[in-house]
């Protein structure tokens, strides 16, 4: 399927890694130019020459730290000059340290908050005029199923990222018809930060083997398995396109089914 998003221009935060890098490499394999943007600038390079091998845009590298202003300023200009126009903003960022309710402090709160919803709203502000300027564009929220179905073992995830969603669907009536918004709320992928904990629980021994902690994992996944973030990549590379011209202020879960339950 055409996307018909070829010669676009779009900036991927938190792109170095996991999610965000599945974003940006579906919209470079459309022919989008893309920036992607990470803290760790060895890991942002690989990231670039990852991406260039399904690239048929330009991809070009932008380190930077969601939670300070400046930066985020820059993300943007980056993109203008680099490209002329900017047409998709994808926003994802790393997750907070997971912890119980009442083991959080005020600092971890304030902390999570800046990380995940004011870098949006900061973000979001720089974007506006040029998604504007250039007939219309979109702008896609990457969150987490955890504000549909809280986990009390990560409470900032489960209370923080709501925002995001509110402010995605003020957005999204503030800004039509010109920019759509919506928001993608993932599931359990195969990436560091789902597998990172499996490695350590096997090597601490609480499994033997990896076959056996994924087998637990996807137990309640009724596609039985974790999902490839290239799945997620797609379906934001196909909320950034014409093809889904009529979709804006939604919150789209991606886990496999696990929220059967959920409407």
């Amino acid at each position: 399927m055409d996307l018909h998003i070829d010669g676009n221009a779009a900036l991927v935060t938190a792109s170095s890694s996991g999610l965000g890098k599945a974003a940006a490499t579906a919209l470079a394999r459309e022919g989008v130019d893309v920036v992607v943007n990470g803290r760790d600038e060895e890991r942002l390079a690989e990231a670039v020459v990852s991406i260039e091998e399904h690239a048929t845009g330009r991809v070009v590298g932008q380190p930077g730290d969601l939670t300070k202003p400046a930066d985020v300023e820059r993300l943007v200009e980056r993109t203008v000059s680099e490209f002329g126009r900017l047409d998709h903003l994808v926003t994802s960022a790393g997750g907070p340290p997971r912890l119980r309710p009442l083991a959080a402090d005020d600092a971890d709160w304030y902390d999570a908050f800046d990380l995940l919803v004011m870098s949006v709203v900061r973000l979001v502000r720089e974007a506006q005029p040029h998604l504007i300027a250039d007939g219309g564009g979109t702008i896609t929220n990457v969150t987490s199923r955890s504000v549909k179905r809280i986990n009390p073992g990560n409470v900032l995830s489960s209370s923080v990222r709501m925002a995001v969603i509110g402010f995605e669907k003020s957005l999204a009536a503030e800004l039509a018809p010109d920019v759509r918004v919506n928001a993608v709320l993932p599931g359990s992928h195969d990436t560091e930060r789902v597998t990172g904990p499996l490695k350590r629980s096997v090597a601490e021994g609480t499994y033997d083997d990896m076959d056996e902690a994924l087998a637990e994992t996807t137990e309640s996944i009724p596609m039985g398995r974790l999902g490839a973030p290239i799945e997620t990549g797609d379906l934001i590379a196909y909320l950034s396109s014409p093809r889904s011209g009529y979709v804006t202020g939604q919150a789209i879960v991606i886990d496999g089914g696990r929220m059967e339950t959920a409407f």
